[in-house]
């Protein structure tokens, strides 16, 4: 008894980890108010149902310790994979890889629509984070290979679903916490330049109609990007989605046109995924332009904390998984307003806590109590220091 209470208190601490969990339930109670301006039945279920279950699965994730979860990083990458080659194999009825908008994205387990993807991007921060967290090899350019390689393998199944949208988050991530592990910023600089042109390589071929034998991109793909830049040309086919909500958006003002007069505005100018992928559209309408600040503020406490409670863990895996999960929130939503407001090409990715889905909602309360579950732990006092690398190359000259 005594143990439990005292694993009880050092769990409630105080610490810098609270803040991004109230940030959540604020980003939540976001959405659930925005989803029931569109779709009541979906905010019921996703307050009664998704919210109570995210709640008992981030407690659950507070429990273990960092290094159990480490060594078992492996074993969820694997079972992440499995699950992802599942919806990609031919043949398999609809009634479990049901096709939604043309992507096979979910396996369908009657209580639940899941989503692989989501327990991929925990599955690869984790595994990420316990390959990097006491080597050095990747502080060369050929060392930076094996990262890689684990970062395309859960992108290449994306990429076949389709779902570009969720796969354009990894690559970023990895960025963010080979950085943080002390990586060289010129070897990963040349492999953003690369990348770079790569992408615009696919702009030009869109953009000048090259030859099919050219092409790298899906047809529906290159037609998101020729309506993000000729939205004039698309506006009645692959950019009448963004039109509207740049419309939708615009409308809301300053301080929003309230929660009557948006319903009635959404319910004649018809907004495809309004209650998950263009869901900010439906608060900037709402709430106006505060609202949308008041978000984004709420996203910024969110991912603060998250390297916060990094910057104070002396575990190096502890420290590269909330990076990781931090960074992959901000591009996350950052790319979702992005898609929003006409700034980038329709990707279909969610906004973490905000969008209405139940695999997306567990995934993301998930994260916050892995994160919440970090911070409550005392720091070792005879811990190994990590990603020190300047300073023992700098002794060894």
């Amino acid at each position: 008894m005594d143990w439990v209470l005292e694993q009880l208190r050092l769990m409630l601490r105080p610490h810098a980890g609270w803040y991004g969990f109230i940030a959540a339930l604020g980003l939540t109670l976001f959405g659930v108010l925005a989803i029931d301006t569109v779709q009541p039945h979906y905010a019921v279920s996703q307050a009664q149902r998704w919210l109570p279950i995210a709640l008992l699965a981030m407690a659950v994730c507070m429990i273990p310790r960092p290094r159990f979860i480490g060594e078992h990083s492996y074993i969820l990458a694997a079972i992440a994979i499995v699950f992802m080659l599942v919806l990609i194999v031919p043949g398999l009825p609809r009634s479990i890889v049901p096709v939604i908008n043309g992507a096979r994205r979910w396996i369908d387990f009657q209580f639940l629509l899941f989503q692989p993807s989501e327990l991929a991007k925990i599955a690869f921060v984790l595994a990420l984070a316990w390959y990097l967290r006491y080597r050095n090899n990747y502080r060369t350019f050929r060392g930076l290979l094996i990262p890689f390689v684990i970062t395309m393998m859960p992108v290449a199944l994306l990429l076949k679903q389709p779902d570009l949208g969720t796969a354009m988050v990894f690559v970023p991530t990895l960025c963010v916490m080979m950085v943080a592990a002390g990586a060289k910023l010129r070897h990963l600089s040349s492999l953003i330049a690369i990348g770079l042109v790569l992408v615009g390589v696919n702009v030009a071929i869109v953009a000048f109609d090259a030859p099919q034998s050219m092409r790298l991109l899906k047809p529906h793909q290159e037609a998101r990007i020729a309506a993000m830049l000729w939205p004039e040309r698309h506006r009645d086919r692959e950019g009448y989605q963004q039109q509207v909500a740049i419309t939708i958006v615009g409308s809301g003002g300053v301080r929003g046109v309230g929660g009557e007069q948006s319903a009635t505005l959404l319910r004649f100018n018809h907004l495809p995924e309004n209650h998950n992928d263009m869901i900010f559209a439906i608060i900037v309408n709402r709430w106006g332009l505060i609202g949308g600040v008041a978000v984004m503020g709420l996203y910024i406490v969110l991912v603060s904390s998250f390297f916060l409670v990094a910057a104070r863990s002396k575990d190096p895996f502890a420290r590269l998984v909330c990076v990781g999960f931090g960074g992959m929130m901000f591009i996350q939503a950052a790319i979702n307003i992005g898609v929003t407001v006409g700034l980038l090409p329709i990707t279909g990715i969610t906004l973490p806590f905000v969008s209405y889905g139940g695999s997306s909602l567990v995934a993301a309360f998930v994260m916050v109590g892995l994160m919440l579950n970090f911070a409550s732990r005392r720091p070792q006092i005879m811990a190994r220091p990590s990603f020190e690398f300047d300073r023992a190359e700098a002794a060894a000259e």
